[in-house]
């Protein structure tokens, strides 16, 4: 059974590991740690906890559990005092503090959710984001990142504000992989992060495992604005240590109404400029319109690649 392993967070890396788990695969994710923007912000400054946001969509995608048990974990308050807050979030946080360390959370959380794959912090110690941009200015926190749109500068470095250990899981899972899937999802708040932990660059310039990137859809204003798809291959090498083997690009069409969307909001299609054998084409497009939940405050992408079109390409791949 191929051993494949997943780096991210985010709707991104939902898409892939909801995709991903309908095949026979020995399967696992390691998620970023760094989150601070939203409901687990709030839990992360109140409670003290680890960012429980992350973790809860690796889980719910991983989960084979009732549809039920789905939903109430994806659930979010739309009034009173837990306005915004996610329930999957505040389970979280609860166990955290009942729990002896963080793998008993995920034991319990896993349990509970039927997960097929194991969901790994990419570390457990607290830290957190910071941001350099092209006009020197620094930012510190993943959601003043995430916030930080009012400007057409992009990141040229990606760092934490205190040094932290991987996980010895991660390392462990890095170096037995058959594959490692980074992406889709945002550059510098979902994937890179998983690779600024110390311990992780080496581990995968040790492992025997092919990368396979998977090319965001759109640009995000404020991280990759004018990034072309050759430039995201470039800035996930700088952090990787090594090169990419395959980079998977939709060449499927976006709805004119889509790409106004996002043009208002200064984003647009990533530019196709790469070449070589080791690029896979193909159309990713999910049809639908992503809606989001009134409840939530942030800005959310309204265009997905479709879990189950990637998940076969993907699958495709790990047989050659």
């Amino acid at each position: 059974m191929k051993k494949i392993t997943v780096l991210g967070g985010g709707t991104g890396t939902f898409v892939v590991l909801s995709g991903l788990k309908k095949y026979d695969l020995d399967l696992a994710v390691i998620v970023t740690m760094m989150d601070s923007g939203g409901s687990t912000g709030r839990l992360r400054d109140q409670l003290g906890v680890l960012p429980p946001g992350d973790v809860r969509q690796c889980l719910v995608a991983l989960s084979e559990a009732s549809l039920l048990w789905r939903k109430l974990f994806l659930y979010r308050f739309e009034k009173g005092d837990l306005k915004g807050h996610n329930f999957g979030n505040i389970f979280l946080s609860a166990l955290e503090k009942i729990c002896k360390n963080y793998n008993e959370v995920l034991e319990a959380a896993s349990y509970i959710l039927r997960c097929k794959g194991e969901v790994i912090p990419v570390t457990f110690e607290k830290t957190h984001l910071v941001a350099t941009y092209s006009d020197g200015r620094t930012i510190k926190g993943e959601g003043e990142v995430d916030d930080h749109k009012g400007t057409n500068h992009h990141i040229v470095s990606l760092s934490l504000s205190r040094k932290v250990s991987a996980n010895p899981r991660v390392i462990a899972r890095l170096k037995s992989s058959d594959y490692l899937v980074l992406g889709p999802g945002d550059l510098y708040t979902s994937i890179i992060p998983t690779l600024l932990p110390s311990g992780v660059k080496e581990a995968i310039a040790s492992s025997k495992a092919k990368i396979i990137f998977v090319m965001n859809l759109m640009s995000k204003r404020g991280q990759t604005h004018h990034l072309t798809a050759k430039g995201h291959v470039e800035e996930v090498e700088k952090y990787l240590g090594r090169k990419v083997d395959i980079v998977v690009v939709n060449n499927g069409k976006i709805p004119k109404s889509i790409l106004d969307w996002y043009k208002k909001h200064g984003e647009e299609e990533v530019k196709d400029d790469l070449e070589g054998k080791d690029v896979i084409r193909a159309d990713l497009i999910f049809k639908k319109k992503i809606k989001k939940s009134k409840a939530d405050s942030l800005k959310r992408s309204i265009l997905r690649h479709d879990s189950g079109k990637l998940a076969k390409l993907l699958v495709s791949l790990f047989k050659k």
